[in-house]
């Protein structure tokens, strides 16, 4: 499994999302709920040392931050993943520059490729495995309400192999 940094969202945000995912999931189409919490990956290893944590914990102070979730979109075509954009802002590519720069030395072997800065999409997932007959009506659902404003309220690492978070 992998193990990331990710950003996480105040209650009200959190609810909002989990709502699209309970009306994706009930129109049928895999949602992340409720195995999940919302979040946006930083960067993400196959392994990240949790002595990470304390590097990264002087950067609690940049939180709350607020955030807009817009518009859906897609990676990959035959069974997509369905996500909505964190609308970068200058403060959260400064945040996720920090966190990259952080983290290096402890992500083993290195970070992927789509959380390197200049590469990174910020966003929440909705939905996993979307096949093209379902993203019409996945992306009608997904995109309502068409911009969520929030708040990010901090950090938290995730270990992929013991399924548990660790708020920084």
């Amino acid at each position: 499994m992998v193990h990331s940094v990710e950003l996480v969202f105040d209650p009200d945000t959190e609810a909002v999302i989990r709502d699209i995912w309970d009306a994706l999931r009930a129109a049928g189409i895999p949602s992340q709920a409720p195995a999940s919490r919302p979040h946006a990956t930083l960067t993400v290893a196959e392994r990240i040392d949790p002595a990470v944590d304390e590097s990264l914990s002087s950067l609690t102070n940049r939180f709350p931050m607020p955030c807009t979730i817009g518009a859906p979109l897609f990676f990959g075509r035959a069974k997509a993943v369905l996500a909505r954009l964190v609308v970068p802002t200058a403060a959260l590519l400064d945040v996720h520059a920090e966190v990259h720069s952080r983290c290096m030395p402890h992500l083993h072997p290195g970070p992927m490729a789509n959380a390197l800065p200049g590469a990174w999409t910020a966003h929440v997932t909705m939905a996993r495995r979307v096949v093209p007959a379902q993203m019409g009506q996945a992306v009608r659902i997904a995109g309502k309400p068409a911009e969520i404003k929030g708040a990010i309220v901090g950090l938290r690492r995730w270990d992929g192999d013991t399924k548990r978070e660790f708020p920084i």
